[in-house]
């Protein structure tokens, strides 16, 4: 994993035994409702909980890692930062990009319609996030090649050139 120069306030890591996430909750193996999850991050708080088996797995939890740190810097971006991502991902609309840098990303992305991006809907906002901190993981974790990195090359290059251009490369706010 490349060095993260982050700057901020330290944030809490915490490990839980089969992590699910229902109605914005997130509950544990003894609750079998929601959806599996590999974490979550609360930044209010400054948490980050994990899913205890990624412990066995370290480039998964090098991706998931980097990308719960990323929730932290989205909320620091400002308005402008964000909305500006948002162009970005709104040409990959236009341009008919398919795929995502992950899951959490790829699941809200492909419930999208074009109205959601048009009116900056809650799920288009919510999708932004995801495919910052996917992004985010992608360029920093180290993981050069996932499973779920299935956004194709020119999509990535615009991701890779806006993080670039954004300053965040000197200097990542958590």
């Amino acid at each position: 994993m490349k060095a993260l120069p982050l700057v901020g306030r330290p944030i809490t890591v915490r490990f839980c035994a089969g992590l699910r996430a229902h109605r914005g909750k997130l509950l544990d193996a003894s609750d079998l409702r929601g959806i599996e999850v590999h974490a979550a991050s609360f930044v209010r708080r400054r948490e980050i909980v994990f899913d205890s088996a990624l412990k066995e797995d370290f480039p998964e939890y090098a991706r998931v890692f980097v990308h719960e740190l990323f929730h932290f810097t989205w909320v620091k971006l400002g308005n402008g930062l964000r909305r500006d991502f948002e162009h970005v991902l709104e040409a990959e609309m236009r341009g008919g990009a398919c795929g995502e840098l992950g899951w959490s990303a790829e699941m809200r992305k492909v419930k999208l319609v074009r109205a959601d991006w048009a009116k900056r809907s809650r799920a288009w906002r919510e999708y932004a996030c995801e495919s910052f901190c996917e992004t985010g993981a992608w360029l920093y974790s180290g993981i050069g090649r996932h499973r779920e990195f299935t956004l194709k090359g020119q999509f990535r290059r615009a991701r890779r050139q806006w993080f670039e251009r954004s300053g965040l490369r000197g200097r990542i706010p958590v």
